[in-house]
């Protein structure tokens, strides 16, 4: 009887599929980065959110405050000020101030 073989591009195909198995990691990586200072990430905060609630408000005042009641007035604020926060601002000064907030 005939027997199949498989084509030599699919022997590639499973050669990529076939996961190695992690190196160990040395003694040195194994410990987990200091959590950063409480005190320090709170002054942080407060340094990116105080321009950029600045900023938000300076452009949107003088549009919407004549046209909505306050209540909207902060829905539509805080709609733009905690994403670009969470995804913008707060992401880089992390980065930024990484070892002033872990030491």
């Amino acid at each position: 009887l005939h027997q199949k073989r498989p084509c030599p591009s699919a022997r590639r195909d499973v050669r990529r599929m076939v996961r190695r198995p992690m190196q160990p990691t040395s003694p040195q990586n194994s410990a987990p980065p200091r959590a950063p200072n409480r005190h320090k990430a709170t002054l942080l905060t407060w340094l990116g959110i105080w321009p950029t609630i600045t900023c938000v408000l300076w452009v949107l005042l003088p549009v919407l405050l004549p046209r909505l009641p306050l209540p909207l007035l902060t829905l539509c604020v805080t709609a733009i000020v905690v994403p670009l926060m969470s995804y913008v601002v707060m992401p880089f000064l992390f980065r930024r101030f990484d070892g002033w907030l872990r030491r």
